[in-house]
């Protein structure tokens, strides 16, 4: 970064500090530096110097640590709309896939003298608890679009969500395993190719939903850091 000028040093300082979707991040610094080269072109228009104009434009547009807090809000809020997009749309998805696949499966029909007494009850459960998910999704979606006027901190939904799907979605793993386990395979699932294929593609959307959540925590955890750091100094200004 040699021959990078002000401006060029800033929206990189910007890039470092902030965390957040790759592309909303994107957009985010595209802005801000647009209207930094306006600003400098304005001083520039007035006889300044390059160099002298991109520094006072970027002296205007406010220090990195004065500004990055807003905008680490903004990426939050993206972060936590899209995971409650993928959990909206992805959750219905896979209890659809193994609806079908539990009509179709060639089970056997000595299947149900080999579950335990509490195989049905997990069931339901574990059918409660992805719908839990789907529902949380919807909600927080709806909360991030035209309930966004409401939420005071949107920051604190997205964490919530993101501590939501790192509980449920391990839990209905397990409490899938468990059930599993107890009907054996089931029989003769081992070999199902469509049933296989299903179980592949409902453990990359189970992952995909973790990853996204990790990402709504690492996003809330920048939003902390970078408001703390602001307020103390702003305590130690006073």
């Amino acid at each position: 970064m040699g021959n990078a000028g002000p401006i060029d040093e800033y929206v990189a300082s910007m890039r470092h500090a902030l965390r957040g979707p790759g592309g909303a991040k994107r957009d985010l610094l595209t802005e801000a530096r647009d209207s930094l080269l306006d600003a400098a072109e304005a001083y520039e228009g007035e006889g300044l110097p390059r160099a002298e104009a991109e520094r006072l434009a970027v002296a205007d547009f406010g220090t990195v640590p004065e500004v990055a807090p807003g905008f680490q809000g903004e990426l939050t809020v993206s972060q936590g709309r899209r995971t409650a997009m993928l959990l909206f749309l992805s959750v219905p998805l896979i209890a659809f896939m193994w609806a079908v696949i539990w009509r179709i499966f060639p089970e056997s029909p000595h299947v149900d003298e080999i579950k335990p007494a509490w195989f049905g009850l997990l069931a339901r459960t574990v059918d409660l608890l992805q719908l839990s998910v789907g529902v949380m999704g919807g909600v927080a979606l709806l909360a991030f679009g035209r309930g966004a006027r409401r939420v005071r901190r949107p920051a604190r939904l997205t964490r919530w969500l993101g501590l939501f799907v790192w509980i449920e979605t391990p839990l209905i793993g397990v409490s899938g395993l468990a059930l599993a386990a107890a009907a054996h395979g089931p029989v003769g699932f081992s070999g199902y190719l469509p049933g296989l294929a299903v179980a592949l593609v409902s453990d990359l959307l189970s992952v995909w939903q973790l990853y996204s959540a990790a990402h709504c925590l690492r996003c809330t955890r920048a939003v902390a850091a970078l408001s703390a750091a602001d307020r103390e100094r702003s305590l130690s200004r006073s």
